[in-house]
């Protein structure tokens, strides 16, 4: 039987590692922080405050991407922004497995949790960059939405009911 391979995605604050890491450890497959897969050259843009465009994204997504066509049956969850489309039919492609959640978030709450946390590459400054990209996943994609106020059980809760 084909474990599933998910791609939990949403904008930088939504608590995308979170979900993805309990996700991987509830259903007993494979996890990968999507943050590890960015070429150094895409941090060092971001953590100076530049949005990165299509052209930059472009290594990280196919990355990405080999993530997922190399776990393949075995399963696996990528924590991955995927806020376009284009993006998630480059994820979807790897593999038929390939399922979608997007963790949905408030701009103000996204902001808030961003300038909060230390230590990341991710200027909070950022944030509202990645809302004016967000495409919301379309009807005919293999993808679900949670809410990223709701605990994290509950997270995992609704992503192992859509994945029945």
């Amino acid at each position: 039987m084909t474990a599933p391979l998910i791609v939990v995605g949403g904008v930088a604050g939504c608590g995308k590692t979170t979900l993805a890491a309990a996700l991987a450890q509830a259903l007993g497959i494979n996890f990968r922080d999507g943050d590890d897969l960015h070429p150094e050259a895409n941090k060092a843009k971001m953590a100076a405050g530049e949005p990165l465009t299509d052209k930059d994204r472009a290594p990280w997504l196919a990355a990405c991407a080999a993530q997922l066509a190399a776990w393949g049956d075995a399963g696996g969850v990528i924590s991955a922004s995927a806020l376009k489309r284009a993006y998630r039919d480059t994820l979807y492609a790897a593999h038929p497995a390939v399922r979608y959640v997007l963790i949905h978030i408030t701009p103000e709450l996204a902001t808030a949790r961003t300038q909060a946390r230390a230590g990341h590459f991710w200027p909070a400054g950022l944030t509202l960059s990645q809302f004016a990209i967000l495409e919301e996943p379309a009807a005919d994609e293999p993808a679900m939405r949670v809410d990223a106020t709701w605990a994290t059980d509950q997270q995992v809760a609704a992503v192992q009911g859509f994945l029945r």
